[in-house]
């Protein structure tokens, strides 16, 4: 029992690794599929909780494959993107050529970002895997931010109603940790409990047949 388990982690591991990298141009057409076309609802929760686009520049970390990057200096935000995959990278810079916006990319990781200390009033994050919740991140998106700053995180989603296949998906998410469960949630507060953030709060976001599950640091 315990060898299917470790298959399964691992089978999960490499599935998500290969639609980072080499089946980075699937991403969009799986997250839509996978989230019943709720994904870019989710995703633009994070405008809810952001501050003017005056404040200052924004962080995007693992930006994917730059739609919420598009989203948002669509909106007037400065933006810089950071992801370890280069292969997200060139998907991103290929929308922001062709919606004509400016591009300010670089590849890095969250544990070690290439940036001075206190350089952006937000730091924006959707739907990342667990490098998130590790120590050294946390501690350099504390690093990076300004006084007062915050982090927006979209963890993931979760859907209204019933149905075969709303319950499958949502079984799905739970099982590969990306569930928006009242446990999970609880699970996700907890890991933030020994963050350098003193303010962490969680906020529920209506969507179509879905909820986004947003939470924010507060610097």
């Amino acid at each position: 029992m315990t060898r299917l388990i470790d298959l399964w982690w691992r089978l999960i591991r490499f599935g998500f690794r290969l639609l980072y990298n080499e089946l980075a141009f699937t991403y969009d057409l799986v997250s839509w599929i996978v989230s019943l076309g709720a994904w870019r609802c989710w995703q633009r929760s994070v405008l809810d909780y952001l501050p003017p686009a005056e404040s200052g520049p924004i962080l995007e970390v693992a930006h994917g494959t730059g739609n919420l990057h598009v989203d948002l200096k669509q909106s007037n935000y400065e933006v810089v993107g950071v992801d370890y995959s280069p292969y997200m990278g060139r998907i991103t810079r290929r929308k922001l050529f062709k919606n004509k916006l400016s591009i300010w990319l670089t590849q890095g990781k969250g544990q070690a970002l290439p940036f001075a200390g206190s350089t952006f009033s937000t730091v924006v994050c959707t739907f990342p895997t667990s490098f998130i919740f590790e120590q050294p991140t946390l501690n350099e998106l504390y690093r990076v931010l300004q006084p007062e700053g915050r982090v927006v995180l979209v963890l993931s989603g979760v859907f209204k109603g019933r149905g075969p296949l709303k319950a499958f998906l949502t079984w799905l998410y739970r099982v590969t940790g990306q569930g928006a469960s009242e446990e999970a949630a609880k699970q996700v507060l907890a890991a933030f409990e020994d963050s350098p953030f003193p303010v962490v709060k969680s906020h529920i976001v209506d969507c179509p047949r879905s909820q986004a599950y947003v939470i924010v640091l507060q610097k």
